[in-house]
């Protein structure tokens, strides 16, 4: 009888079959992830989060704090001493415009105080245009544009008044037609650029002020953050080891902290100084500057009015406008609640605004009855009841109220500039040595597991 085999269920070849105690070696990924379970890499990742976190709030507390004071400084020196500059030029080129309308109401040889007056004036703003030059940033094209003009149109300026002049000593009627163009100019050309140089200088004061009025507040959260995470850290740290202190951590700790102190302390105080600057200083002076344009606008209306007898007609109206303005500004400045500088110089303003007013109503009444050298007599002369009396006192008043905003404002700015010395460098120090604590608070825990 045959005998059936039965197949085999060995493997063939010669490999041994696997036993049931053997393994295969686990991969590279599975013993990535064992070992990240292990507790020298969690120390290892919590320090680079740790160095990473100090280094990060550092550098940003550094360049925040670096870019407030860089800016400060530059509204310090060349900004705000800009816009100054671009008010005193206005203001010097109206006056030389006046006083040169002045000198021909006078007729013939003019007053030797005229003539020195107007040669002043036109001595001041090439000096203002010089000061105003200086000041511009090499990429403000608008505003060198703007000097560029104003610097070629002042010696046309003065040319044609000083044909004017030679015409009216002569008594050549010919001379009222050259003063006209010359003030046409001035009015319509110089004086415009100007004022629209000294309102973007002006913008450029507030803006500045208003983007560095609140504290670093992002330079401030990543320095708290990281003090969070330090604490955390030491308290994982104490688990992990069965210690309760690690002096680096500690020593990364109290760095962080003094860096958050003096942030805090220091950018609330020059972010104080600053709302102050904008408050007493900027906003102000750009009301104060305003209110001077105002005036010596309305002095330039009462001034051609009598030169081209249509005191009644068109410049009437512009006085008015710009007298009502300006009192409005009057009105509105010491109920802004905030204001203190300049108040009592504005509220003498006020009264002697008031009272050129009332003389420019009586000069209007000459003029209406005929009598034209009354007329001019009132608007040119020194008397307490005359108008040229009155706005001389309005524009003084209103010249010494800008003086001290001026200086409360480079005051406060100075301030806090002062304020943040040092900060920058100090907080690239601190963060330096909360790395340098973190280091060396975690290199020992780590060294026991070798």
């Amino acid at each position: 009888m045959a005998v059936r085999v039965a197949p085999s269920t060995e493997p063939l070849g010669d490999a041994p079959a696997p036993t049931a105690g053997s393994q295969l070696p686990p991969s590279r990924p599975a013993r990535l992830r064992a070992f990240g379970r292990t507790t020298p890499a969690r120390m290892v990742s919590l320090g680079i989060g740790l160095i990473a976190l100090a280094l990060l709030s550092g550098t940003v507390a550094a360049v925040q704090v670096a870019d407030r004071q860089r800016t400060l400084d530059t509204l310090l020196t060349r900004i705000e001493p800009l816009a100054d500059a671009s008010q005193h030029l206005y203001s010097s080129l109206s006056i030389a415009d006046a006083t040169a309308t002045t000198a021909f109401l006078s007729g013939g040889l003019e007053p030797a105080a005229v003539r020195d007056r107007y040669a002043q004036a036109v001595g001041d703003a090439g000096q203002d245009l010089v000061d105003a030059s200086a000041g511009v940033a090499a990429d403000d094209t608008a505003a060198r544009d703007l000097l560029t003009e104003l610097s070629a149109g002042l010696p046309v300026y003065t040319g044609l008044v000083e044909t004017a002049r030679a015409n009216n000593r002569s008594g050549y009627p010919v001379g009222s037609a050259y003063l006209s163009e010359a003030s046409s100019m001035m009015q319509s050309t110089l004086l415009p650029l100007a004022e629209r140089l000294h309102t973007e200088q002006s913008d450029r004061v507030v803006q500045s002020q208003d983007e560095f009025a609140r504290p670093p507040w992002l330079a401030i959260a990543l320095l708290v953050l990281a003090l969070a995470a330090l604490v955390i850290a030491s308290i994982l740290l104490a688990r992990w080891t069965r210690r309760r202190l690690n002096f680096g951590l500690i020593v990364a700790a109290v760095a962080v902290a003094a860096s958050v102190c003096w942030l805090v302390v220091a950018g609330l105080v020059s972010a104080t100084a600053t709302g102050h600057a904008l408050d007493q200083g900027a906003r102000p002076l750009t009301d104060l500057t305003t209110a001077r344009i105002l005036a010596q606008q309305a002095r330039a209306d009462e001034m051609l009015g009598l030169v081209r007898r249509e005191l009644s007609a068109k410049y009437e109206q512009q006085f008015d406008d710009h007298l009502a303005r300006l009192q409005a500004i009057f009105d509105d400045y010491p109920r802004s609640g905030r204001v203190e500088v300049g108040t009592a110089q504005v509220a003498a303003a006020a009264e002697a605004s008031a009272a050129w007013s009332r003389a420019h109503r009586q000069l209007d009444s000459l003029l209406g009855s005929g009598d034209w050298t009354g007329a001019v007599t009132m608007a040119v002369g020194t008397g307490d009841r005359d108008s040229a009396s009155h706005f001389a006192e309005t524009d003084s008043e209103l010249s010494d109220a800008i003086g001290q905003t001026r200086t409360e404002l480079r005051r406060n700015v100075d301030r806090a500039v002062s304020t943040l010395t040092a900060l920058a460098p100090g907080a690239l120090v601190l963060a330096a040595l909360a790395v340098a604590g973190i280091v060396s608070g975690l290199l020992p825990r780590l060294r026991e597991y070798q």
